[in-house]
């Protein structure tokens, strides 16, 4: 079959082109974005992945090539030679990177035509997402998704080179593994082989990187793909990519200095921006008290006060009785914003019914009093030290939740959030880290009325509560912590338990027996007894991370191709109907609904 191409063989990307290149003859291809037809002369925007460039069809200079560009339509792909010519005074266009110049067309090759396609190329074009993602091919033109996707590809290599550099080594872990609980629902794959038996997909590759340190590999690094069955949202996928690290001989400290050098790396190198370092460090408990959740937005203020001391013997029954049942109360003063509305206020208690809270009390502060239905039931000494503790001036709205320690956190925590955003109190230029450690070993699941891990139930104990693991399970701190950076989490680690005696302890009590734990994770204690390193690792969530440079509010727009919040491909249609002769294979039969 005879070369499409001939002897045609591209010289210059849309975008490298300048002044300088004035009087050169190059060979351009790529997709047309626009054809303009002015007069008789063909003007096409030659578009690639780097940028556009505009060439001429001018039938004065060639008259045969003029004539072919007469068919020429939106996406056809073509192949141009011609000359780099200035382009006339006045004509420069300023928003391209070559707006001083053209290409004279002497030669086209159409080296495919294209329907026309079911939305605009562009950025600003109206479509649906669900159209875009049934079309993700043609999405992937356009400039911005176009831009997402080499950033990350740049983000993922500036990572390589840092880890490489420091005597990491680069190790792939199984996608095929056993079920392990890690959280989240796995999802499983049929053995055919082996009847009846499932794989898992990995959620994660920590029990492997474990592995890796116990067999002496020191350092470890993967850019993983995992995968959890869980409900979707805009910054979470059904499969994602971790910057996944392991290492020997570490202590918490070690880990963070790494991480924060290779996030100091990939700012530098990627967006030219130099990071301050170290990061600031907030215990599990401070974030909580100061914020309401455990992955802070330090961009702004508006800190949370607690007053359950104050209002414990108030006239104010709501508040009083929360605190006798062991809940907590807690303030957010908006400062300066006694105008708004009470509709806006409505719509405030409303809001974080979302986060289960069952009330939103608020206080206006005037010049000489309180305007706030509340305002009746508190004393002047009580008035007094809820204005010296939550520092109330004239012009504040102080909002209060009261409920259980979670809940009243949650509420006005995400209310802050909210708040910081609607006030414009937000700098999103800024780019501000935080570590939050310490976090609690366990928690309590009231569904399943069982002690579950807070991360995962490798993660070692502070060894000064070591002595709570039996007796006081719920105030247990871990070696864990977490990277924020703007109020998102984009990583995660901890330091591991590399002792059997004191990994069986945890699975103890975390209600696992003996046999259970064996039976799921005895290859992990048998490595532990053959003599495990002390270590510990971090992993980054690589696509949130790659959002958050980008500038985009969803996962979906850096990563090439989605799912839907259905976890379904709209362009493959996957999940779809297998044939009975595979499911027969696998011994497997659908049950009907």
């Amino acid at each position: 079959m005879a070369d499409i191409l001939g002897e045609m063989r591209r010289t210059h990307s849309c975008c490298r082109l300048g002044a300088d290149d004035a009087g050169s003859e190059v060979v351009l291809m790529g997709w047309v974005q626009r054809r303009r037809d002015h007069g008789g002369v063909i003007f096409v925007d030659l578009r690639d992945r780097e940028g556009i460039t505009q060439v001429v069809f001018n039938p004065e200079f060639n008259p045969a090539v003029h004539d072919k560009a007469q068919s020429i339509r939106n996406e056809f792909v073509i192949g141009v030679r011609g000359k780099v010519v200035r382009r006339l005074e006045g004509m420069a266009n300023p928003n391209l990177k070559t707006g001083e110049i053209e290409v004279m067309a002497d030669e086209l090759r159409i080296l495919n035509r294209a329907q026309p396609p079911v939305f605009q190329i562009e950025d600003n074009a109206e479509v649906s997402e669900s159209i875009r993602l049934k079309h993700r091919h043609l999405d992937l033109r356009r400039p911005t998704l176009q831009k997402n996707i080499i950033l990350r590809h740049r983000i993922a290599a500036a990572a390589r080179r840092f880890l490489d550099e420091n005597g990491f080594l680069e190790i792939e872990t199984p996608f095929l593994t056993r079920s392990t609980p890690e959280g989240a629902r796995d999802y499983l794959v049929p053995s055919r082989v082996n009847p009846g038996q499932f794989y898992a997909l990995p959620q994660s590759p920590q029990l492997f990187k474990q592995l890796l340190m116990i067999a002496g590999f020191d350092r470890y690094y993967q850019i993983a793909r995992c995968f959890r069955d869980e409900d979707l949202r805009a910054d979470r996928q059904p499969e994602f990519t971790q910057i996944d690290m392991e290492m020997s001989f570490v202590g918490e400290q070690d880990i963070m200095c790494i991480a924060e050098r290779l996030v100091q790396t990939i700012f530098s190198q990627v967006l030219e921006k130099n990071l301050p370092a170290p990061f600031p460090q907030l215990t599990y408990e401070e974030a909580m008290a100061r914020y309401g959740l455990d992955k802070p937005d330090t961009r702004f203020g508006l800190e949370l006060k607690e007053i359950s001391d104050i209002v414990k013997d108030s006239g104010f029954k709501v508040f009083a009785d929360v605190v006798k049942k062991g809940g907590i109360v807690k303030a957010l003063n908006a400062k300066g914003c006694i105008d708004l509305s009470r509709k806006e206020i409505d719509d405030m208690a409303g809001f974080v019914s979302v986060y289960k809270a069952r009330g939103l009390a608020w206080v206006k502060v005037r010049e000489d009093s309180w305007q706030s239905p509340i305002a009746k039931y508190f004393s002047e000494a009580e008035k007094q030290a809820l204005a010296e503790r939550v520092d109330m001036a004239p012009g504040d709205l102080v909002f209060f939740v009261a409920d259980q320690p979670r809940i009243t956190n949650d509420a006005l925590g995400h209310l802050r959030n909210f708040l910081g955003e609607k006030l414009g109190l937000i700098d999103h230029s800024a780019y501000n880290f935080l570590w939050v450690t310490h976090f609690p070993l366990m928690e309590y699941d009231e569904e399943e009325k069982r002690f579950q891990a807070l991360h995962h139930p490798f993660t070692a104990p502070l060894e000064e509560d070591y002595g709570k693991l039996e007796t006081d399970p719920l105030n247990v701190r871990s070696r864990a912590y977490d990277m924020v950076l703007n109020g998102s989490e984009i990583g995660g680690g901890s330091i591991r338990v590399h002792q059997r005696e004191l990994q069986e302890k945890l699975f103890s009590a975390l209600g696992m027996s003996p046999e259970t734990y064996e039976e799921k994770f005895g290859f992990l204690l048998s490595a532990l007894d053959s003599g495990a390193p002390p270590h510990g690792g971090i992993a980054f969530g690589f696509d949130r991370l790659v959002m958050i440079l980008a500038g985009q509010n969803s996962i979906r727009d850096i990563i090439a191709f989605p799912k839907t919040q259905k976890a379904a491909c709209l362009l493959t249609n996957a999940p779809a109907d297998v044939s009975p002769a595979q499911l027969e294979e696998l011994s497997l039969r659908i049950r009907k609904q």
